[in-house]
């Protein structure tokens, strides 16, 4: 239920840490459903304000793999609009000032402990917490004089902003998927706000403030930020904005194949499947598989990603982009973690590919029979197409399936030789020449009319010839109906390889 009475705007906002994750794919996928059913707008944000982890090309990465999914931002980085900018290492000056507001209103404070300091202590206390019951022991603005600290900043010592929160408080969620969350204000530490070592705020109030300036009406996001959710609360509390505060929605998990922990890329490379939606090149040199490069249709993915954690409400599963923007109700996503069942996406795919305009499946296929060799014309390609599109899963599997069909075999598969080949085989291979060389009519229902009369008037047996055929056209046993094949090739084709058959072939 939307209880918001604004125009919905939402946001999905990666960080630029390297590859987007197929879960982060999934949560961008479902802020643009929501988005686009309620006609709202979907920003883009990049959250780069941990310098540290910054990678070269993730950015791009991310875009570039939102637009292939067909996931559409109506602004954002890369897109522009009326809030930018939208990368949050370019709105200093903005989260300066809140800073400032905290500090100033005694909601907040500096903490100028070293990362020794803070590492000797979790030794030296089990569970250590940076608390209202901790703080006066450490070394903070509320635990030193003024003039304490400013010597401390007068001699360059690093600091980081505190929130102040007060324990004893039941703070409050309502989710949207999960219901009434309620967590003690105890057991929540005083978040870091900002360091002063970059200059640049950290994620809870970097997005507080982008999130309250954008004018973001729905914040839905994955399980794992569930446990902010109290503080974010806090904060929109502690700024005056909570009249303003979005609703939230956490997203279920996606699980390991088998159902037991976080889906992770460490699962891809052990079962073989791909956990980012394009291929990526690390730093380093390291190739990551992607949904495209292992030839999987965006489309495919899309419909897949979208039932990973939401149901329809009956047993529809083929699902156009349109389709789920009307079906979508975050109502119907689980509470409980998705199993990533990849057999699934294949699934998906290989329906896809039968669904797909055959211009469009030629346009998508082509390229893998460019890569192997085979350069058929656009014309010719959509005829195979016709003949092997149910046989193909991953668009890959195209070149093993067409490559008979425009290249003629020039080894013969050796254990069916040994079974499909006799002794009398040449002979009716012989006959089979004289036979199609006399048709006028090559179409494909014509030849299986005329093989099999052939085939009777002769007391051929109809399995051995027919193996014995597709042996010497194909080289293996393997392929579409031996019609449609024969079809395919044309006459003077058909009995080139037939006669190399007869000429090549030997039975010990």
């Amino acid at each position: 239920m939307i209880e918001n009475m604004r125009k919905v705007r939402v946001r999905f906002a990666p960080s630029p840490t390297g590859p987007l994750h197929i879960g982060g794919v999934r949560t961008a996928l479902y802020n643009y459903l929501f988005a686009k059913q309620h006609g709202g707008d979907l920003i883009l944000r990049i959250e780069d304000t941990d310098s540290t982890r910054f990678v070269p090309g993730a950015e791009e990465y991310i875009i570039s793999s939102l637009e292939w999914l067909g996931i559409k931002f109506d602004e954002g980085v890369s897109y522009g609009g009326e809030f930018g900018p939208y990368r949050q290492s370019e709105r200093r000056d903005l989260y300066r000032k809140y800073v400032e507001q905290l500090l100033n209103d005694g909601l907040a404070y500096k903490s100028y402990d070293t990362p020794e300091e803070l590492e000797n202590k979790r030794k030296e206390v089990d569970n250590f917490q940076y608390d209202a019951s901790t703080r006066l022991g450490m070394k903070n603005s509320l635990s030193l004089s003024a003039e304490e600290c400013r010597k401390l900043e007068e001699a360059g010592v690093p600091y980081v902003v505190r929130l102040k929160i007060e324990p004893g408080e039941d703070v409050i969620v309502n989710d949207l998927i999960r219901g009434e969350v309620r967590i003690n204000s105890s057991v929540l530490d005083d978040k870091v706000l900002y360091k002063s070592v970059d200059d640049l705020p950290t994620y809870h109030l970097a997005n507080i403030v982008d999130d309250h300036h954008m004018e973001v009406t729905h914040v839905i996001r994955g399980e794992e930020w569930i446990s902010s959710a109290p503080l974010h609360v806090l904060l929109y509390r502690a700024l005056g904005w909570e009249d303003t505060m979005p609703q939230f929605a956490h997203l279920p998990l996606l699980l390991k194949p088998e159902g037991n922990g976080k889906l992770s890329k460490r699962d891809g490379d052990r079962l073989g499947f791909p956990v980012f939606p394009l291929e990526w090149i690390a730093p380093d040199g390291a190739i990551s598989s992607g949904y495209r490069e292992s030839g999987y249709l965006p489309e495919a993915v899309v419909n897949f990603l979208a039932l990973l954690g939401w149901n329809p409400g009956d047993d529809t599963e083929m699902m156009s982009m349109d389709t789920l923007i009307s079906k979508f109700d975050l109502s119907r996503c689980s509470k409980s973690g998705a199993k990533f069942d990849y057999e699934k996406g294949k699934w998906f795919n290989h329906k896809y590919i039968q669904e797909y305009s055959l211009p469009a499946l030629v346009e998508a296929c082509m390229p893998y029979c460019v890569k192997a060799g085979l350069n058929p014309a656009p014309e010719r390609l959509s005829s195979a197409l016709e003949l092997i599109r149910d046989r193909i899963t991953l668009l890959p599997d195209v070149v093993e399936q067409v490559a008979f069909l425009f290249e003629a075999p020039v080894t013969y598969d050796e254990k069916t030789v040994q079974k499909r080949w006799k002794a009398e085989t040449p002979a009716q291979m012989k006959s089979a020449c004289e036979m199609l060389g006399a048709l006028s009519d090559f179409s494909s229902a014509n030849i299986e009319t005329k093989i099999k009369e052939w085939i009777e008037a002769n007391g051929y047996g109809m399995g051995a010839v027919m193996n014995a055929l597709r042996l010497a056209l194909v080289g293996a046993s393997k392929g579409p109906h031996i019609n449609d094949i024969i079809a395919f090739l044309g006459k003077d084709e058909t009995i080139a390889r037939l006669q190399r058959s007869i000429a090549t072939i030997t039975v010990a």
